[in-house]
C-alpha cells in the first residue's frame, strides 16, 4: 500500500492536493482513499491531508502515522526534521525549497527540494504551491505518470486550470533537475 502524508497550511492547496493525487491514482487502476485533518478552518493554519493507493480495497480508517512519502508544502513545518521523523527507510520528502536546506532525516529517506512556490509565483497561482509538488512527487516517486496526474489536475482543479497544469508540469521538469543535480 502506498501512504502518502501531505503537510500545508491553509491556502496553500493540501487539501485539494490531496484529492487530486487520490485522483491520479484511481486514474492509474488502483483503490484510493483521501481525507484531511485541520483545526480552524482560516487561511495560515496547519492542514494535514492523507492519500492512500492500493491495488486492493483499503479497509484502514485511521491517519498515516509512518509513511514512505511526504510532501511539504511549508518549509517552515519542516522543524529540522521532526515532522518527517516517522517516515518508513526508503521513503521520499518533497519539500516546497529553493534549496535542500539543514535538516536530519531518517536514515534511508531522500530529499527532493524544488521551489515550488517560485513555481506558483511564476504561474499566477500565489500561494498554492501543491499542484507544483504534485509534478514533483510523480517525477520522484514514478508512482503516478504525468499524464494520469495532468488529466487529476485538470478535473480537480476548483480555479485556474491552466496555471495548475502549467505548475505541475513545471514541478515534474524541476523535480528532475533536483535529483541529477550533485550533492
Amino acid at each position: 500500500m502506498v501512504e502518502v502524508r501531505i503537510h500545508g497550511r491553509g491556502g496553500q492547496g493540501a487539501q485539494v492536493g490531496c484529492q487530486i493525487l487520490a485522483g491520479a491514482f484511481f486514474r492509474s487502476g488502483r483503490q484510493v482513499q483521501a481525507f484531511a485533518a485541520y483545526g480552524g478552518e482560516r487561511r495560515g493554519a496547519p492542514v494535514t491531508a492523507f492519500v492512500r493507493a492500493d491495488d486492493r480495497p483499503i479497509r484502514l480508517r485511521c491517519d498515516i502515522e509512518r509513511p514512505r512519502y511526504a510532501l511539504v508544502l511549508d518549509p517552515t513545518m519542516l522543524d529540522g526534521g521532526a515532522l518527517v521523523a516517522d517516515m518508513q527507510p526508503g521513503g521520499t520528502v518533497l519539500l516546497n525549497s529553493p534549496g535542500a536546506p539543514e535538516v536530519t532525516l531518517p536514515q534511508g529517506v531522500r530529499l527532493v527540494a524544488v521551489d515550488a512556490a517560485g513555481i506558483a509565483g511564476r504561474t499566477g497561482l500565489g500561494s498554492i504551491v501543491s499542484t507544483a509538488l504534485l509534478g514533483a512527487f510523480a517525477q520522484a516517486t514514478g508512482l503516478v505518470s504525468l499524464e494520469d496526474l495532468l488529466a487529476a489536475v485538470e478535473e480537480g482543479s476548483p480555479a485556474r486550470r491552466d496555471e495548475n497544469l502549467e505548475a505541475c508540469s513545471a514541478g515534474y521538469h524541476a523535480a528532475a533537475s533536483a535529483m541529477s543535480a550533485p550533492v
